[in-house]
């Protein structure tokens, strides 16, 4: 691993030159096209600065709704061990296990909070507009 430049100063690095440089002086679509990879690196860096933060939190909104489970070691292994768990959740939902009661509204935040996650990463602006973090149906507090 390189002490320096780090990935983060090598992605804005070339962000900054994409939306300096490039996205002012080219016209039409390839314009848009480096407007769209300057875009993509934004979400590549954050995405990065809080993978391992966001993955650990859906496993414990996970383990509240499905019961405890081992974590796996790695990031690369819970981020595939998530896709397992949601399949799990996805089925009881199917299931009719949240249709109503206390799970139901369990799985409503849990659901919220973790699509709010993913948007702060592909899309922070929408989450702003839509509202930001409150869950609908539960008080604000």
């Amino acid at each position: 691993m390189q002490a320096r430049p780090t990935y983060d100063e090598l992605l804005e690095a070339i962000e900054t030159f994409l939306d300096k440089e490039i996205v002012p002086n080219v016209p039409g679509s390839r314009g848009f096209h480096a407007r769209v990879a300057a875009n993509a690196i934004r979400i590549i860096r954050r995405e990065l600065e809080g993978r391992e933060e966001q993955l650990l939190a859906e496993w414990q909104g996970l383990d509240a709704l499905l019961g405890p489970a081992e974590r796996p070691a790695t990031i690369a292994a819970l981020a595939e061990a998530l896709q397992e768990r949601n399949r799990q959740l996805a089925g009881r939902i199917r299931n009719g296990d949240a249709d109503d009661g206390e799970f139901a509204a369990q799985v409503r935040v849990h659901v919220h909070r973790t699509v709010a996650d993913k948007l702060r990463v592909s899309n922070p602006g929408l989450l702003d507009r839509s509202g930001g973090d409150s869950v609908p149906g539960t008080p604000v507090v």
